[in-house]
């Protein structure tokens, strides 16, 4: 296993973006927007480590809903392989931990599904 990525729930998307690029040397992806629920995203990648940081926003961010305030929003773990997502998932549903989504394609073509920690806190596990 491996950290994928964090995520930041963020009010101004470009403006946090460019904060990232400018003062950490960031890379920033082509702009994801998903024009039915108006949810927009950039993964940050950075020099050193595979880790990256995703910057999100969209109507969810104002919703009220556990995760999707501003700030921390989730830790993704890659697990390798779409079998290997679906076989954790499947264990830790077994195990009685809430299943929230997935395993399921995204808009954006990512295979993951989510999970609340013990804590309740959301771990996405992606390939």
């Amino acid at each position: 296993m491996r950290i994928d990525h964090a995520a930041l729930w963020v009010g101004d998307l470009e403006r946090a973006k460019d904060f990232f690029i400018r003062y950490f040397g960031a890379a920033a992806n082509e702009k994801y927007q998903n024009p039915r629920t108006g949810f927009c995203s950039y993964f940050l990648s950075f020099e050193e480590g595979a880790a990256r940081l995703e910057l999100m926003s969209g109507p969810a961010a104002e919703s009220g809903v556990r995760g999707a305030g501003a700030g921390y929003a989730h830790l993704a773990l890659g697990a390798g392989s779409r079998e290997r997502v679906d076989e954790l998932t499947e264990r830790l549903r077994r195990d009685g931990f809430q299943v929230l989504s997935g395993p399921r394609v995204t808009g954006d073509g990512c295979y993951e599904s989510c999970v609340e920690d013990a804590e309740g806190n959301q771990i996405e596990i992606t390939v």
